[in-house]
């Protein structure tokens, strides 16, 4: 019978479906890291006041050490028939610390050690994808830097509406990147703000340990106060997979828009090849899969958000085994974000932008009709009656075929008696653009602010 963290009570092994179908080892090894900081700052704890011999304790924080710099060297060898991690971990510090290692578990639970190597992790991913959005914005804004003097479309409701910068579309997407940041960092910190561990089982421990030493080693800016709550509250998970739902459905938007504007129909970008695969039976097909997969890949980080709230709504008070799922819903979630955020820097880095097809688009006159109703606006028209007139001239342009640089002032003056002969000039995109003067607005001097200004944040 293998040895068992557990497996006092028992006289019989455990059946073999069972041992198959509770096996997590292969989902939570990637928490070996923090399982060790954890157990670490208990076993200096335990000795400091004094629940075990000083002796053992400092042995314990030596064997530990060792299998921490094995494992980030790439060389712990962790046994695939263990439990779980946690099981493992135990097992190499019993091989190496001798009898001492018996003492390692005092005054804990893995109910407790399981949540705190959890925490930890999702601390640190949580700074990882931060990292890694910060790279995507890098790229964003270089390509915004560079193409400050092309105008395109912007749309609403896919249809024409105003002409706009491109850099100033491209920096709205680090606006909504910059808010995922400060989710992921808000999700870091709410993590990190009270330590379980400690809380043993549900119900504390009798012993004399110090919580608040541990929570100091590990970064924990607090304790948890409520012992059965410590062992079951998830609600930093939810908070994380929260964030990256949001982070997915941002970057499914902007896989979106540039897998329109690669199109054909718009054509106004192209991607370096090597980005791009083909297609088995159409030789001339290059297609941007990797962006249809980031598209896709929020469909899988809202399911996992689903997943986890729905494992949650059931469970009573105390620890249940279903928690053991969690890991792996977020485990998940975190993988696919993080490799959503990779292609998509490439991505970004791989863009050629095609100014000619952008430019014809912008040929639409219909695109101008707000500049026009501001015009008369200014001129001390009604915004309403100017809107009407303006609406009824590009009528009558379209009912007679007729472009509105080519209309005489006089048909203008029909629709509105202040329209003057500059009325022409406003046919223009980069007047158009130039003719902004809100704050935040697509101004040429505005988005170079705005650029400086995400250059200093960068």
């Amino acid at each position: 019978m293998k040895k068992k963290l557990w497996g006092g009570r028992f006289t019989r092994p455990t059946d073999r479906a069972v041992e198959r179908f509770t096996h997590s080892l292969s989902v939570d090894r990637r928490l070996a890291r923090y399982d060790l900081l954890g157990s670490i700052a208990h076993a200096r704890m335990l000795g400091k006041t004094s629940i075990i011999p000083r002796k053992e304790s400092q042995q314990l924080v030596r064997t530990l050490q060792i299998l921490l710099s094995n494992l980030e060297r790439g060389k712990l060898r962790i046994d695939p028939a263990a439990e779980d991690i946690h099981s493992a971990i135990q097992s190499l510090v019993e091989k190496k610390a001798g009898p001492a290692a018996q003492r390692l578990h005092t005054a804990r639970s893995r109910n407790d050690q399981v949540v705190t190597s959890f925490r930890l992790y999702c601390a640190e991913e949580a700074e990882n994808l931060r990292k890694s959005i910060r790279s995507v914005q890098k790229e964003i804004l270089h390509q915004a830097e560079a193409v400050q003097q092309i105008i395109l479309p912007g749309y609403t409701h896919l249809r024409h509406a105003q002409p706009v910068l491109l850099s100033h579309l491209l920096l709205s997407y680090l606006e909504m990147l910059q808010r995922d940041q400060d989710r992921l960092c808000s999700a870091r910190c709410q993590t990190m703000e009270e330590l379980p561990l400690g809380s043993g089982a549900l119900a504390g421990t009798g012993l004399p340990i110090d919580r608040r030493m541990v929570a100091r080693e590990l970064g924990f800016s607090g304790l948890k106060e409520n012992s059965i709550d410590a062992v079951t509250d998830r609600d930093f998970a939810v908070e994380l997979l929260s964030a990256l739902s949001l982070l997915s459905v941002h970057l499914s938007r902007i896989a979106e828009e540039l897998i329109l504007w690669s199109t054909a129909e718009f054509g106004f970008l192209r991607f370096d090849e090597r980005l791009l695969t083909g297609s088995s039976m159409m030789p001339q097909k290059q297609n941007p899969d990797f962006l249809e997969l980031a598209r896709a890949g929020s469909a899988r980080i809202i399911g996992n958000l689903s997943a986890m709230l729905t494992l949650l709504k059931g469970l009573p008070s105390g620890y249940q085994r279903d928690l053991q799922l969690d890991k792996e819903i977020l485990f998940e979630a975190l993988d696919r974000a993080e490799g959503m955020l990779a292609v998509l820097s490439v991505g970004f880095h791989g863009i050629r932008w095609n100014r000619q097809a952008m430019a014809t688009q912008l040929k639409d006159e219909s695109l101008y009709a707000t500049d026009l109703a501001e015009y008369l606006v200014a001129k001390g028209v009604p915004f309403a009656e100017a809107h009407r007139a303006v609406g009824q001239l590009l009528a009558h342009a379209d009912r007679t075929k007729t472009s509105l640089k080519n209309l005489p002032l006089a048909t203008y003056r029909k629709f509105s008696a202040v329209f003057g002969r500059d009325a022409v000039r406003l046919l223009d995109p980069a007047a158009s653009v130039r003719r902004k003067r809100s704050a935040g607005s697509t101004n040429p001097a505005e988005v170079a602010r705005q650029i400086r200004r995400w250059k200093k944040i960068s």
